[in-house]
């Protein structure tokens, strides 16, 4: 199954704090308060150990919005540090292996970033460019486009947005380089984890791609003219350097060129077998605090959950996440000796989001209402998701899941969900089509057999109504979504576990996530000001606002809160404390070890 990531509520991660990714759901809850390892004394250094993947890697920058998939991003995990991490308490701690970071102002907010002694697993220092690449990306500073995108230009193509730095100017820096001051023109309720490793790319290579060298993308960086789409300006350098951010780490076999596999993490990528594998070796330049204890961690793609039970029976794999979980599944594992299993709620929904530009639901909300009737909630719930969970309940809110509580309660209240789509009403869709038949052709994971049986209960029930359903179900569906050449997409988010990003980046008009070309003035307004509000409580407000206005406007439907299921061999230390958000089982990669 696939799914994408975002920046949301969510669970920690040592590895990354990203925008919401397209993911295939599969986490779970539980675990003690830290988090970390085992510190037995059987644990050891060195070893191997194997990972069941449902997706194949796609690419080493899960950060730009044609890689933006949960396998990558949980590569990232091994290979990218950032100034702080979550733990699976959701909460934020600093990574001072790393660096440290401080506030210095609130007003205005004014944040000093200082760089420890670390190195690209090459030997290249982390240094001033590489922080002016990272801040560029993310504050899209230079960013001109018009809304329409006829006019103009965004420089990098990122999967979230650039709302959380977005108000800043040019950072300054201290003499050595070493620290970056950044302030900001308004406040920020997530300015602790505006920069994002998922996008933290080697500031040499991508000069090299470029082609200049990393003084003169430094230069380029610096003299970069601020962006104003009323009268936007041409900047071809940037746009060289633009350009390689978005294609050089994009690869789905081992490159002939390594310089695109360094790394600042505890583990480095070595060989990719296409649709297969990706093996990742230690890193042996690793300068932070979260060295890695084993030789070798690889990734196997196995897409069906069977096989992933299969493989971890036959000693193949040593931990399964499987994007779903079927009853047959739980019972299956749970007869393998020596495996310790865990099970919760992932901060992860799935949904069906209608395209606002196609011809079929383009300006015509009848229709979009009327397709929406038709979606068997119930049904799709009652046969995928209550044989593993018997409490599961159809998810009411584009914005919480319901572990979440009383935010989630608050907002359905509000948007009025259950009134508008409760149940099923192919004559109240009959009635809004008036005679139409419209086709809607659905986009989504075909070799995810969830999806595939939540299409086909879709497909029954529409066609009730008059809709001719197409199915352009493909194993590449994720790299598609941007393109719009369909009617609906089925898939998933799942959520780094701290922050609003996801605001911008699936609701606002142009968001990196935006793939269904959902605009609404009036969210767009409650995103900016719930970004700013430091306020928790009327924040969850303004995020109840924006759903109530995706169920008036016909977004789409979520559909389940998605169930987590996290299989190890009991010869595997460090992975027993649940992380429910996007990083998932990775969350603690520096702590695994074999007895």
């Amino acid at each position: 199954m696939g799914n994408h990531t975002f920046k949301g509520k969510a669970a920690v991660s040592v590895a990354a704090i990203a925008a919401l990714t397209l993911a295939g759901c599969a986490n779970v809850g539980g675990g003690d308060d830290n988090g970390g390892g085992d510190s037995s004394a059987s644990a050891q250094e060195g070893g191997v150990v194997t990972v069941a993947e449902t997706n194949a890697f796609t690419g080493a920058n899960p950060g730009y919005t044609k890689t933006n998939l949960d396998v990558n991003s949980h590569v990232a995990a091994m290979t990218r540090e950032s100034f702080n991490y979550v733990d699976t308490d959701q909460k934020i701690h600093p990574n001072e292996g790393f660096g440290t970071y401080k506030k210095t102002s609130d007003d205005p907010l004014t944040v000093e970033y200082t760089l420890k002694d670390t190195e690209w697993s090459d030997g290249n220092k982390i240094d001033k460019a590489d922080m002016m690449l990272w801040w560029s990306e993310l504050s899209g500073y230079a960013n001109d486009a018009s809304e329409d995108g006829k006019t103009g230009k965004d420089y990098f193509s990122i999967a979230g947005s650039t709302d959380i730095l977005g108000s800043t100017e040019i950072p300054e820096f201290s003499e050595d380089g070493k620290t970056m001051t950044v302030t900001w023109g308004k406040p920020n309720a997530d300015w602790e984890i505006a920069f994002d490793q998922n996008s933290f790319m080697p500031a040499h290579v991508v000069a090299k791609k470029a082609g200049m060298s990393e003084e003169e993308l430094l230069k380029v960086l610096e003299d970069q003219k601020k962006g104003d789409s009323e009268t936007p300006q041409k900047q071809p350098e940037l746009e060289k350097i633009g350009k390689a951010w978005d294609t050089t780490f994009n690869f789905t076999a081992t490159p002939d060129d390594k310089d695109v596999l360094v790394s600042n993490g505890p583990y480095t990528i070595d060989s990719i077998v296409e649709n297969n594998s990706v093996t990742l070796k230690k890193n042996e330049n690793y300068k932070g605090d979260k060295a890695g204890k084993l030789d070798e961690i690889t990734l196997r793609t196995i897409g069906d959950a069977t096989a992933q039970i299969q493989a971890l029976r036959n000693g193949e794999v040593d931990i399964m996440q499987p994007n779903n979980v079927n009853k047959d599944t739980m019972d299956q594992v749970q007869q393998i000796e020596n495996v310790n299993v865990q099970q919760g709620d992932q901060l992860a929904y799935d949904h069906v989001d209608l395209n606002f530009d196609s011809d079929t639901f383009k300006g015509d909300k009848d229709v979009r209402e009327a397709f929406l009737k038709t979606i068997p909630r119930q049904q799709i719930l009652d046969q995928l998701i209550k044989p593993v969970k018997d409490d599961a309940e159809v998810l009411n809110s584009q914005m919480f899941v319901s572990s979440q509580g009383e935010p989630y309660e608050k907002a359905v209240e509000k948007n009025e969900a259950k009134n508008l789509y409760g149940d099923v009403d192919i004559d109240g869709a009959k009635k809004l089509l008036g005679g139409k038949t419209p086709t809607v052709r659905i986009l989504y994971n075909n070799e995810n057999p969830q999806r595939v049986d939540t299409f086909q209960l879709i497909k029954e029930s529409a066609e009730k109504a008059g809709f001719k359903v197409e199915d352009l179900g493909d194993p590449s569906w994720s790299e598609k979504l941007s393109d719009g050449d369909y009617d609906a997409s089925l898939y998933g988010w799942v959520s780094p576990g701290v922050g609003t990003e996801m605001l911008s980046q699936i609701f606002k008009t142009g968001g990196g996530g935006n793939y269904n070309k959902y605009s609404n003035a009036d969210v767009d307004k409650l995103v900016d000001e719930a970004r700013a509000n430091l306020d928790e409580s009327s924040r969850n407000d303004q995020i109840a606002e924006v759903d109530k206005h995706t169920f008036e406007d016909a977004y789409g439907l979520p559909l389940f809160q998605s169930v987590g299921y996290v299989a190890t061999s009991d010869q595997i230390n460090g992975v027993d404390a649940y992380q429910p958000n996007a990083t998932g089982v990775f969350w603690n990669v520096s702590e695994w070890s074999r007895k």
